[in-house]
């Protein structure tokens, strides 16, 4: 989740009767949708000796402080670990995996019955995921291709808030709304809701 730290355990398994030395190098970058790194965010080299038939995991932490300034909005990471065989000849696997960071910032609440000419209130609830405070926050709701720019209090680390947003739907059917939040330290966390409106 965006905020928090990542914990990751790469897998070694020795398939063979025989004894072997693996190195295994280790790296981590905040990457585009495209794949293309923005920032190298961990580096790291360890040794692993395995016995015959005998698996080890390797735990891989990485704090939010080393990723959370360089982290684009499409909240990718990419991390990579190469391992080579040592005394092979060159054996070498690479293992891939690209980790798309959860928002849970947005919850928005509605009535049960929502009637066509009849004002409504929802609640949108959002929050600060990092363990420093932001400031700047704003929130953008669309609706009915209008929208609407709230500017808000800053928020303490991990902290929730919530605030009321009345309208009045102007024809039956379904009506999507969608809120955007966005503070000094990140910004397009998304929400989005789809109100059915009942003739009145």
């Amino acid at each position: 989740v965006f905020g928090k730290d990542i914990n990751l355990v790469l897998v070694l398994n020795n398939l063979s009767s025989d004894r072997k030395s693996i190195r295994v190098d280790m790296s981590a970058s905040t990457i585009l949708y495209t794949r293309r790194a923005v920032a190298e965010i961990l580096k790291a080299a360890t040794s692993v000796e395995l016995g015959p038939k005998q698996g080890k995991h390797i735990r891989v932490k990485i704090p939010y402080t080393h990723y959370g300034k360089y982290l684009t909005t499409d909240k990718r990471i990419q991390v990579t670990a190469l391992c080579e065989v040592m005394r092979s000849h060159g054996l070498k696997l690479l293992v891939e995996k690209t980790i798309i960071l959860e928002d849970t910032n947005i919850i928005i609440k509605v009535p049960r019955r929502v009637v066509v000419n009849r004002a409504v209130s929802l609640e949108i609830s959002y929050a600060n995921p990092l363990p420093e405070p932001v400031s700047r926050c704003v929130l953008l709701v669309t609706l009915m291709n209008q929208q609407v720019k709230i500017n808000l209090a800053r928020l303490a680390p991990r902290e929730r808030s919530k605030i009321y947003f009345e309208f009045t739907p102007r024809r039956a059917g379904p009506l999507q709304l969608q809120v955007d939040f966005s503070c000094d330290k990140f910004s397009h966390v998304k929400g989005f809701v789809t109100l059915a409106v009942a003739p009145a």
